[in-house]
């Protein structure tokens, strides 16, 4: 059996639905991983147990999950470092300064600015969503609590630029990634198809534009409004109820008395961080490219980010950012390596929760996987598509299977093998359905609480992941009816 019907939408939906309601976002993922597994075990709630904490030791068995696991703990020992060398409080030094100067010439555009320039930032790092979102969090959360812009507001605009830019620039690991679905659905230029259709992707364009207007107007909608007055006549840049994402210890870590604060110690790390993803990408994927040899050297690097393993660029990634950060602080006799040593197991402590919030999320992803989730939903869908309303129902569906299982990837697998055949068949536009395809998993995965990129989004931020789910989604949901709208429309003419 390919699925399990209806009840395979059981175990995502009960989790979602109790994280929104109960705030409790590990009790609520491990409900649905029960679940999930009571149903797969003829509805034995014993049986389903056991085969629940199996599943979550089977996450480990996967040397994806483990490096995904690794790279988000480690993570909080290059904020641990950044923080107590006084790279943090550099950058912010330098920040304020330019702040001032901008005051100067027109009172009261400081928050308007420190949140274009989070956003550009995150347009610059258009090489992974994950690198995104940990940069603009990490490098301005500091910055937005001494101008009172509410965390939540930083976890938006980090989100809503992160996967949007890294599904609009080809030259990254979606970009291949989407291209090789291509290929295998037999489709000789998949890169003229995904040129094509990035003017039709409507989604991503649409997040990004409203984020723009949302940073410039500075009008704000449904919680976020209460997020701002609560941050602004309050002072208070989380609600007094919210559990950040993130340990108090590590983004309350002040720098070692005597240091001198240099905007070097932050900036040459997170650079490094940065710059070795592309790098990760093509030495694991370059070994991997069939007849390399024959091809030009640009085509092979492209074909070799394509291959490479985004799991293992990040952790390498991390690792050579902490390792040229110890490098770094040594060589200014900021710290010796005990400290430094123990910098990184409190740096990692800190993140425990997130890592054991992705280790619960993969074991979902699983689970829905197990059960048939995004088959039952596609096989659904089918029923009802005429060709005029085929990138509408498209965009839908693939919004409601990331939503449901919390990867845009995992819908870009199942929707473009079950889109293109059908576009083929019903003579619909293959560029548009591409971008359907495309923009309702970038959706799906916006809004999703059980999304890495959210979850990411929240810890970098230090956001109550709840309060960053609901205050994003008022502005996702106006960008995906418009979106959807434009689907219904391109499908007519």
């Amino acid at each position: 059996m390919d699925h399990y019907g209806f009840w395979s939408l059981l175990p995502p939906l009960l989790a979602i639905i109790l994280a929104i309601k109960t705030r409790q976002v590990f009790i609520s993922l491990l409900f649905g991983i029960w679940i999930g597994w009571v149903i797969l075990n003829d509805w034995n709630p014993f049986y389903g147990a056991l085969a629940a904490i199996q599943a979550l030791v089977d996450v480990f068995k996967d040397a994806g999950n483990t490096r995904t696991i690794m790279f988000s703990a480690l993570v909080g020992a290059l904020i641990a470092f950044v923080q107590r060398s006084g790279g943090v409080e550099g950058f912010i030094n330098y920040i304020n300064r330019f702040l001032k100067y901008v005051e100067s010439r027109k009172k009261g555009n400081s928050r308007r600015v420190v949140q274009i320039l989070a956003c550009l930032t995150g347009f610059l790092i258009f090489v992974e969503s994950s690198i995104s979102v940990l940069a603009v969090g990490s490098i301005f959360r500091p910055v937005f609590d001494r101008l009172k812009i509410p965390r939540e507001k930083l976890a938006y605009i980090a989100d809503s630029v992160s996967a949007p830019i890294c599904i609009l620039i080809p030259l990254n690991a979606w970009g291949a990634y989407v291209m090789g679905l291509l290929m295998a659905q037999g489709l000789s230029d998949p890169l003229k198809i995904m040129i094509k259709a990035y003017p039709l992707n409507f989604y991503p364009l649409l997040a990004i534009l409203v984020v723009i207007l949302v940073i410039l107007l500075q009008k704000d909608i449904g919680p976020m409004r209460k997020a701002e007055r609560r941050a602004v006549e309050e002072g208070k840049v989380i609600a007094d109820d919210a559990t950040p994402m993130i340990s108090d210890e590590i983004i309350s870590l002040d720098k070692k008395t005597g240091l001198t604060a240099k905007a070097k110690n932050m900036i040459i790390p997170i650079l490094t961080m940065i710059l070795m993803m592309p790098v990760g990408l093509i030495y694991s994927g370059w070994s991997q490219v069939k007849n390399i040899d024959s091809l030009s050297f640009g085509t092979a690097l492209f074909k070799a980010i394509g291959c490479g393993s985004g799991s293992t660029a990040v952790l390498w990634a991390v690792l050579s950012s902490l390792l040229v950060a110890g490098v770094l602080y040594r060589s200014q006799k900021l710290f010796k390596l005990p400290e430094l040593i123990n910098l990184t197991f409190k740096g990692v402590g800190g993140l425990i929760p997130l890592a054991l919030l992705m280790m619960l999320a993969f074991a979902i992803g699983k689970v829905c996987r197990d059960l048939g989730t995004g088959i039952y939903v596609a096989e659904v869908s089918k029923q009802w598509l005429s060709p005029d309303f085929v990138p509408v129902i498209v965009f839908l569906v693939s919004c409601f299977i990331a939503f449901s299982t919390g990867t845009s990837w995992g819908a870009f697998a199942i929707m473009i093998a079950i889109a293109i055949p059908m576009a083929k068949t019903m003579d619909v536009d293959i560029p548009l359905t591409v971008a359907a395809v495309l923009g309702g998993g970038v959706f799906g995965d916006h809004c999703s609480p059980i999304s890495d990129t959210t979850i990411i989004s929240s810890m970098a931020s230090a956001s109550d992941h709840i309060d960053h789910v609901k205050t994003q989604l008022p502005y996702a949901l106006i960008s995906g009816s418009i979106a959807a709208l434009f689907y219904l429309i391109a499908g007519m003419f």
